[in-house]
């Protein structure tokens, strides 16, 4: 699979600090996922480099009056961001494509504009939201004012680097927060230009900082550190415990936490088109190559239609084929690293040694070039405690259950941990309204599956899945934290 068509003249490495880059000692080797090789290199934050991002952030955050600026002077600046973004959509998608698992085509065509909307969204929430003159007792005034935490820290992981930073970073400047960004040491190299697009919009120098390393160094360091107000996170539910943990032991300070998932997908023998259904099952599962925690891992079909629609969706997905994300159009991606390649294998061979059948897939493409591409994968014949069906793979693995009536349908699709998501495919609009008020789940779509560009709709789990929201007012609100004033006449 060898290709050389891509191009960069250079990555834009080390952390950035005080509206620059800030060099130091190459510690961590950079891979890109589609053929293995070296990307570049990347300094693991010490400590003391965590402190230093966190108390500029706090300085520029108090100098530069980004807290107290009218709101709508915060929302200009934000909307520029997101102009330089769209403008700079090229580059920025090359860069996003070669250093991650997300194909060219898409990287421009939605990363990259799905990020400069983000911005603009949360921009406009800057003079939508304010507090609250409440009745209090006689000759008294009751106000709630909302103000800023101060220093916001965010760790976003290494499946979607843009559009997940855009989550974090954007809600809290716009409430007037500052920001010291962790990327994934996996994928740390877009968000570097993002930032330094954020500072030519008008982003005050010192208020958005990225600081690199890995999640037990430098990721800790700052989840721990005093001056941080608030954490977001996303990545895996026992990643997210242990930040809660140390939030809780640093400070007590919250935490906004997006976790693991094993998503349902619910089909009803009314679902209508087979076929279009079997798309949806399959976008649902091997979009990123399963790499989304929102990924519809969990395929729970009715008896009667079980077979045409199996067999659709084992077409569909081997119809897929991989290659490199730098090549158009776009292709089946990689694994995002050989760990996790073989993870994901291990994940699915213990299924089958446990009784499982694997009905396509269950190993690698055969393929040169040096990335690891995991064909897509149908496990039946499992139960509620297969591997498959209980833990999160984070790869293109479906497990296959059938059921012959809508309670046994709606009890095989709640999960013992996650309550991330769900698709439910029924044309029966009373079925569909029963099947979201009973499924255990923070998003519930129905007759779809996969995000929208209504970033009004906000998105977060129950369960293991997590704690808070992304996107939607609520992300913007959750920056904000609420003081109580009582006045007497």
């Amino acid at each position: 699979m060898k290709d050389d068509t891509f191009h960069l003249d250079s990555v834009p490495g080390g952390h950035f600090i005080g509206g620059e880059r800030v060099e130091g000692r190459a510690e961590i080797e950079v891979l890109r996922p589609s053929d293995g090789g070296v990307m570049g290199t990347l300094p693991d934050a010490s400590g003391d480099l965590v402190d230093r991002a966190v108390r500029d952030a706090h300085r520029s955050w108090l100098a530069s009056g980004w807290g107290t600026r009218a709101p709508r002077e915060r929302a200009r600046v934000l909307s520029r961001w997101a102009d330089l973004i769209d403008a700079d959509a090229d580059a920025l998608g090359r860069l996003e494509a070669i250093g991650s698992t997300r194909p060219i085509a898409e990287a421009r065509a939605f990363d990259v504009p799905f990020t400069a909307e983000c911005i603009r969204f949360f921009a406009e929430c800057a003079d939508k939201f304010g507090g609250d003159a409440v009745p209090t007792q006689r000759d008294s005034l009751g106000l709630v004012l909302p103000e800023p935490y101060g220093v916001v820290a965010a760790i976003a992981p290494w499946n979607f680097p843009l559009m997940m930073a855009s989550w974090k970073c954007a809600p809290a400047l716009a409430a007037g927060n500052a920001m010291v960004l962790k990327p994934s040491e996996l994928t740390p190299y877009s968000v570097m230009r993002l930032a330094e697009l954020a500072i030519e919009a008008g982003v005050p120098p010192g208020v958005f900082n990225i600081v690199q390393g890995r999640g037990a160094s430098a990721g800790a360091a700052l989840v721990r550190h005093p001056l941080i107000g608030k954490v977001s996170f996303t990545g895996s539910t026992r990643t997210g415990a242990a930040i809660m943990s140390d939030a809780a032991r640093h400070g007590t300070k919250p935490v906004t936490l997006e976790l693991g998932g094993k998503s349902p997908q619910v089909v009803f023998d009314d679902a209508g088109d087979v076929d279009a259904v079997a798309g949806r099952i399959v976008r649902g599962f091997t979009s990123n190559a399963g790499q989304a925690c929102v990924s519809g891992t969990r395929l729970i079909v009715q008896r009667g239609i079980a077979d045409p629609l199996i067999d659709a969706v084992i077409a569909k997905a081997g119809a897929l084929r991989p290659g490199p994300t730098w090549r158009e159009p776009a292709c089946f991606p990689p694994i995002i690293s050989e760990t996790q390649a073989r993870k994901i294998h291990a994940a699915v061979r213990q299924t089958i040694d446990d009784g499982a059948s694997a009905l396509c897939g269950a190993d690698f493409f055969d393929c040169d070039g040096g990335g690891h591409y995991y064909r897509p994968t149908l496990l039946a014949g499992v139960t509620g405690e297969s591997l498959a069906v209980r833990e999160e793979i984070f790869g293109p693995v479906l497990t296959v259950q059938t059921f012959d009536d809508e309670d046994e349908a709606l009890a095989l699709a709640d999960h013992a941990t996650y309550g991330l998501a769900a698709g439910v495919h029924t044309l029966d609009i009373g079925r569909a309204l029963r099947a979201t008020r009973r499924i255990q789940a923070g998003t519930v779509w129905i007759n779809r599956f996969g995000r929208t560009w209504d970033f009004i709709i906000p998105t977060g789990g129950f369960k293991g899945s997590g704690l808070g929201k992304d996107l939607g007012r609520q992300a913007f609100e959750a920056n904000l934290r609420y003081k109580s004033v009582l006045i007497d006449f």
